[in-house]
């Protein structure tokens, strides 16, 4: 970073069925929120079962059984530290996931892909803080300079020394289409992401994710019911691998149908013209124990947490790198 003070740190754990949250992990994150209360155990192994399982279906050429690769999934931690001295507390800042594949018939392992799910503390202090702070007090639409300075610390990250020593390429964040927008379907299709939606109308998640430097392209994969968003800095299509591809949705969409079953495990397929729905009541749920009100709320608790213990301590030297970053 521009300032020599802010360094990132990357720490990664296992995503299996022994995973158990550390105490820094947000909560309302999907993998976290699966491995609590008496179904986790449970939970992780359908999880992981699904996530395979979507895989080769995907990559289904020379693989007449449907089991010749499985996922292995890490958990990446990025840390912030925002001084020089020892005793500077790190702040956990942001969480993805990383994939690697193994051909069980050749024994190779690849990478997959990296980011897939994208967690936040300062995301959940812009959106369940920030914003309906700002709503309330009258505003409209988001206050000026609404996700400047996570766009910015993204950003950072993604250029960092320690992600680069780690990473090969940027991260692709695969997340649920707006049910605000209206998607329609192109005729572009790709043999792994699928059919290729387009919207005129750019969802508050599209602008956030701008601001992090990231671009939208909404396809819906091979025996999909629904389109997702592919985030993403460099070329989707070009600077990705087919099993990087597969990855991604392999993963997203087994979260998606646990925590999204209105739209992505719907009983029928996305239309020509899409508008997705969370009250659409055609929808089969998972054997797959999950909170959906109890997410909410902790989103707003871990947006608090961010503004305590990172943005008004460090309110002005994140003022003024904010001011020179990019520069």
């Amino acid at each position: 970073m521009t300032d020599s003070g802010f360094r990132f740190t990357i720490d990664s754990i296992p995503f299996d069925e022994d995973y158990r949250p550390a105490e820094n992990t947000r909560i309302t994150t999907n993998f976290a929120n699966l491995a609590r209360g008496e179904s986790r155990r449970a939970n992780l192994s359908n999880t992981l079962v699904m996530i395979d399982r979507r895989f080769n279906a995907l990559m289904h050429w020379d693989n007449p059984r449907g089991d010749r690769y499985s996922l292995a999934l890490s958990i990446v931690s990025a840390a912030l530290t925002l001084g020089d001295g020892a005793a500077d507390e790190p702040f956990p800042l942001i969480e993805i996931l990383h994939s690697e594949v193994t051909d069980r018939i050749s024994g190779e392992r690849h990478d997959g892909m990296t980011g897939n799910n994208f967690s936040s503390y300062v995301r959940d202090y812009d959106f369940s803080v920030v914003l309906p702070d700002h709503l309330r007090a009258g505003g409209r639409d988001a206050p000026e300079g609404f996700g400047d300075l996570h766009g910015q610390l993204f950003r950072q990250f993604v250029g960092s020394a320690a992600y680069r020593d780690r990473f090969r390429k940027p991260p692709v964040i695969c997340l649920s289409v707006s049910s605000k927008a209206v998607y329609n379907r192109t005729a572009n299709v790709h043999p792994i992401l699928g059919a290729e939606y387009r919207t005129d109308a750019l969802s508050p998640t599209d602008r956030y994710f701008e601001k992090m430097g990231m671009k939208a392209r909404y396809f819906m994969p091979p025996h999909s019911v629904a389109p997702f968003a592919f985030y993403h800095i460099d070329d989707l299509v070009g600077g990705y691998s087919d099993l990087e591809l597969a990855s991604a949705i392999a993963v997203m969409e087994t979260f998606q149908k646990i925590y999204r079953p209105e739209i992505y495990n719907a009983n029928s397929v996305a239309a020509e013209h899409y508008q997705p729905s969370l009250t659409a009541q055609d929808y089969s749920l998972t054997r797959i124990v999950y909170d959906r009100e109890e997410r909410s709320r902790l989103a707003v608790e871990q947006g608090r947490f961010a503004e305590a213990h990172f943005i008004r301590p460090h309110a002005e030297a994140l003022r003024r790198w904010s001011a020179t970053a990019g520069r």
